[in-house]
């Protein structure tokens, strides 16, 4: 009798410890119940208790994953995609995880794999183990535009005008232990060099992940790129730490022209410009809280890559039926915020006027403490800058003299060419030899015979160059460009 009360005492006390499981994670949003229907009987004891509650947190981590895509499933989606949209794409791997599951990249361009004078855009998803939306929306984001290429005029833009890369996870050992850090518990976004501090600066004890990262910008230089997290609806923008580990607004040269990409990304999403916790959807990263190693202030300082860092979902791990709607929520941002890289900003080539040459110099604003350096093999640029009234554009490259020009950018995007002089003029040139005569009447006579004689042609070509110029200075004085108005200019 005794040992029957004994064993009915202890089966009421493992029923209440598990009541008591479900009913925490219940508060938490997770499940309901979790314990399966149990029939104790007296062999029943602490360890088998303990091994059940093992039993029910890894079903928990099994269902909290269900319906979304293991990393064998997105290895086979992305090998799939490249199959099925293979004229417009591109998969390769940037390097592998701690655990050596391959960081695969899709690339969309109506040329990938070959270089142009186009800028570069990134999408990563994945940067938290336990933040995988974004792994799932770019896997979204390249199947629209493969099926919307050359029907919609907005994934026709993109890809004939912006080279596009998409990493859908960057942390794929987090995401199967459903956890933040990596495979070495490591919180990827931390791992980064720091302006403030450098406890971090060696690269060989960095994690693979992060010099995957890296590397790949050493190899492609782009011009603007997005993270995707999750557990907060806002658009962040550096920088997101200060010098004394205070929390106030810190913004970084290039203030202005984040506070635009921001806000391009808030207002086409559903209802993340409504926002009220963050005005206007977005705001500046130290403001909200300050995180040191972080990936988007290295972008920047180091790679000359706009990039934000966006949360895309209040809940980090969402329930996979919610996939669809928070896809539809965000589509019009992350195509718009790629579009706006030919649609915004001023973009062009820099020339040498000795030869005709690319000239992969540098392109600064005046008042901005920040230089974009032009590519190396067209010398292409891309200026990210807000819409307002002028700006002080200024071309310099060693060797040759640096040039500027005042333009007017509002809405639209304005192409903008350099030609620059070398510091020592070429001897022996046609126009050398008229600037530099300084000669008699006799001289001047033989001069004009020479002009008027077998040479009228060059005189005459010479004439209608000199014209065109003047006539081009003219209009670069009176125009100032109309909103969405996109406008080529050579200086």
């Amino acid at each position: 009798m005794f040992l029957k009360m004994n064993n009915l005492l202890f089966s009421l006390h493992l029923l209440l410890l598990a009541s008591s499981l479900s009913s925490s994670l219940a508060k938490g949003g997770a499940f309901q119940s979790l314990l399966p229907s149990e029939d104790f009987n007296d062999r029943i004891n602490v360890s088998r208790a303990r091994r059940l509650l093992d039993e029910v947190e890894s079903r928990a981590r099994v269902d909290l994953a269900q319906g979304y895509m293991t990393n064998s499933d997105l290895e086979r989606v992305i090998k799939e995609f490249g199959q099925r949209c293979s004229n417009i794409s591109r998969i390769y791997s940037i390097g592998k995880s701690v655990n050596g599951v391959p960081l695969w990249a899709i690339e969309i361009s109506d040329k990938p794999g070959e270089e142009e004078p186009e800028p570069a855009f990134k999408y990563i998803g994945n940067v938290h183990g336990d933040e995988p939306v974004g792994r799932e929306l770019l896997i979204y984001l390249a199947n629209w535009l493969c099926h919307n290429y050359l029907k919609d005029p907005l994934a026709t833009l993109i890809v004939e005008n912006v080279h596009l890369h998409l990493l859908p996870s960057m942390n794929p050992d987090g995401f199967s232990l459903r956890k933040r850090g990596n495979a070495n518990n490591i919180d990827l976004n931390r791992d980064f060099p720091d302006q403030f501090f450098f406890a971090n600066n060696d690269e060989d004890s960095r994690q693979p992940e992060t010099k995957a990262i890296m590397n790949w910008l050493r190899d492609i230089q782009f011009t603007a790129s997005a993270t995707l997290h999750g557990g907060a609806l806002v658009a962040n923008y550096p920088w997101d730490g200060t010098i004394d580990k205070r929390t106030y607004y810190y913004g970084c040269p290039d203030d202005d022209a984040f506070r635009f990409m921001a806000s391009i990304y808030s207002h086409s999403h559903y209802n993340m410009s409504s926002s009220k916790e963050f005005i206007d959807g977005i705001t500046n990263g130290a403001a909200w809280y300050p995180l040191y190693g972080g990936m988007q202030d290295w972008n920047y300082i180091h790679a000359g890559c706009f990039e934000l860092t966006l949360e895309i979902s209040d809940n980090k791990w969402p329930n996979a039926a919610e996939l669809p709607i928070l896809w539809k929520y965000n589509k019009m941002s992350m195509l718009n915020l790629v579009a706006s890289l030919v649609k915004t900003g001023v973009h062009g080539r820099i020339y040498s006027s000795g030869d005709g040459r690319p000239l992969p110099g540098f392109i600064t604003v005046s008042g901005i403490n920040y230089t974009v350096r032009a590519g190396g093999t067209f010398a292409d640029y891309h200026r990210l800058l807000a819409a307002r009234d002028r700006y002080e554009v200024v071309a310099t490259m060693p060797g040759y003299k640096s040039k500027n020009t005042s333009i007017w950018l509002d809405e639209g995007a304005m192409t903008l060419d350099f030609v620059l002089d070398p510091e020592v003029s070429i001897k022996g040139s046609v126009l050398q030899n008229v600037y530099d005569c300084n000669c008699d009447s006799k001289s001047k006579l033989e001069f004009v015979q020479f002009l008027w004689g077998s040479h009228f042609e060059v005189f005459f070509i010479f004439i209608v160059i000199l014209g065109f110029l003047c006539l081009l200075f003219q209009r670069r004085k009176k125009v100032k460009q109309s909103t969405g108005a996109k406008r080529t200019v050579v200086v």
